[in-house]
């Protein structure tokens, strides 16, 4: 298995991630336009690594880089963050996230932040698992 940070070379890459996160999240997904995942791909405040095993996608996050009025140096949102079903508990979410963390070090973020369902035990337990420092907040949301 190889863990690579996704480039603008890599848009059917990121269309598979985006088939793989609809599968583990069991949505329903249109895939937005090549031109639109292009855009994407090619934004320096967007990135998405993906694990690959044999040349699939078999897992991946998405993550933002949000500036701050506080501090000079940028956060990371991490968006979501799947693994095939069938291989989870294997490492790869793990790999995923110290991958992730790797890159930010090196880019001078200060912190990687992510948001996880109180009720996905699974969840919770693996941030915790992998050196997470657990917050209790509440997330509102505001459809538009």
């Amino acid at each position: 298995m190889k863990i690579i940070k996704l480039n603008a070379d890599d848009l059917s890459c990121l269309r598979d991630l985006i088939r793989l996160y609809a599968l583990v999240f069991n949505e329903k997904v249109s895939l937005p336009s090549d031109a639109y995942l292009q855009k994407l791909l090619e934004q320096p405040s967007v990135f998405f690594f993906v694990a690959q095993k044999d040349g699939r996608v078999v897992g991946g996050l998405t993550a933002h880089v949000l500036p701050s009025v506080y501090f000079s140096s940028n956060e990371v949102y991490v968006y979501d963050l799947a693994v095939e079903t069938a291989l989870q508990r294997q490492g790869i979410g793990a790999a995923l996230m110290k991958e992730l963390q790797h890159y930010c070090r090196s880019q001078g973020f200060r912190e990687v932040f992510l948001q996880a369902d109180t009720v996905d035990d699974y969840a919770l337990r693996f941030y915790g698992k992998i050196g997470g420092r657990r917050e209790d907040v509440v997330h509102y949301t505001f459809p538009l």
